[in-house]
């Protein structure tokens, strides 16, 4: 297999998403140089974290996990572009492992229950070929001893894209979008909710909101990206 792999890798070279180069074997998924340069948060255990003042007033929180920064054209979109809509799962699963080892340096991390993925409606869902948040979601779980969880959130309503929508505009567009499925699995848990990027917040607060109708629920939020709205 091993050199079956290499003569493969002769004819079709692995290739860097970010600068295009071919990759080394020892390299997963990114080159060493490009990885070195990605635009890590640093910030998930700081009390005054950027991220997590996005739901500072809107929904009560433990913690929110964030490994990257997001902005326009910087090598993580480019990554995250080729994750969501070329198909490439493979980055979101290193990029959700990465998530998982920010993670679980965090005081709490070891209390966790449950990993939920931000759910996609099945149209959505059927159309991208996955859901890319179950994928980060499997990425994090080899990090923490907290198993993933797809039962437990529903998406009962198509909404249209986020992207160029004021704060206001996404809050509206995901209001009351989910439901509750199994409740009975998750009373007393707690859970981290998982998403690609945080902007606004919209998504992620209206999934939190219908999380906390359960009894003695405790809700976290992890995702790959921060980015300023």
């Amino acid at each position: 297999m091993g050199y079956a792999k290499d003569f493969l890798s002769l004819i079709y070279p692995e290739v860097c998403p970010v600068c295009g180069k071919s990759l080394f074997k020892y390299e997963k998924v990114i080159c060493m140089k490009c990885y070195h340069h990605l635009p890590c948060a640093r910030f998930s255990d700081d009390p005054q974290n950027p991220a997590a003042q996005v739901f500072w007033g809107r929904v009560p929180l433990i913690m929110v996990g964030v490994a990257f920064l997001y902005n326009k054209g910087n090598a993580l979109q480019q990554l995250i572009h080729a994750f969501k809509y070329k198909g490439h799962k493979e980055i979101g699963l290193f990029l959700g492992e990465e998530l998982g080892k920010e993670i679980s340096k965090i005081s709490g991390a070891e209390r966790l229950d449950y990993i939920i993925p931000v759910p996609l409606h099945p149209k959505k869902k059927k159309k991208r070929g996955f859901n890319q948040s179950e994928i980060i979601a499997e990425g994090i779980a080899k990090h923490l001893s907290a198993e993933v969880n797809c039962n437990i959130l529903r998406r009962k309503a198509f909404s249209s894209t986020q992207t160029r929508k004021s704060k206001f505009e996404r809050w509206q567009n995901v209001e009351s979008i989910f439901e509750l499925k199994n409740p009975q699995l998750i009373k007393n848990k707690h859970l981290l909710l998982v998403d690609d990027v945080i902007t606004t917040g919209a998504t992620l607060e209206a999934c939190v909101r219908c999380l906390l109708e359960v009894e003695g629920i405790e809700v976290s939020v992890g995702a790959l990206a921060y980015t300023r709205s």
